[in-house]
């Protein structure tokens, strides 16, 4: 089942993650229901926190030929979908810097700095704790996910400049959330 993708200026983007104490069905169940609204959205990534959720478990999936040609052989130990639980960067190393767009900001993309390899620690659906490392893209992914696991958005990430830049459009996504809040009360 698809779910509706928070935007910028819904309370709930901003709420940070609780962590997933057991692995339910209900739980594998919000893992496929964020992997076909991802998909649905055309996306890399999705956090709970952008369907109106407050578990801390997100969702990526990097298609191979949409990776960073240098950092494909190193990640493709990483099977595809990626689904984290209580996921934390336990180390990086170097930077990057590239256009990011997020699905909970339609249309605006910026260049963003992150770290260009990441080593995360997560849970996966059957319990095991597991950690990775990764590069390019993915790394990117697993960052900014993480970022919405702790209430840290897109927008802070953008330079006063940038900001300005799309000013506009965050103005039209914050009444548009105004209005579906208003709507739900």
């Amino acid at each position: 089942m698809t779910h509706r993708i928070v935007t910028f200026g819904e309370d709930a983007l901003r709420r940070k993650a609780q962590p997933v104490i057991e692995i339910t069905p209900a739980i594998k169940q919000l893992a496929q229901d964020m992997l076909e609204t991802m998909r649905a959205a055309r996306g890399v990534g999705l956090a709970a926190e952008q369907v109106g959720r407050d578990e801390s478990i997100c969702v990526i999936e990097v298609p191979r030929e949409a990776e960073i040609p240098e950092c494909v052989e190193n990640n493709s130990a990483v099977a595809m979908p990626l689904v984290m639980i209580n996921p934390e960067i336990t180390g990086s190393e170097g930077k990057q810097r590239a256009e990011e767009g997020c699905l909970s900001f339609p249309d605006i993309s910026v260049p963003v700095t992150r770290a260009r390899q990441v080593t995360a620690a997560y849970t996966d659906l059957e319990g095991k704790r597991l950690v990775i490392t990764v590069q390019g893209l993915l790394a990117r992914a697993v960052q900014h996910e993480l970022d919405h696991l702790e209430g840290v958005l897109l927008v802070d990430r953008m330079s006063a400049v940038q900001r300005l830049s799309v000013a506009g459009q965050l103005k039209r996504l914050r009444r548009g959330a105004q209005k579906a809040s208003a709507g739900t009360q």
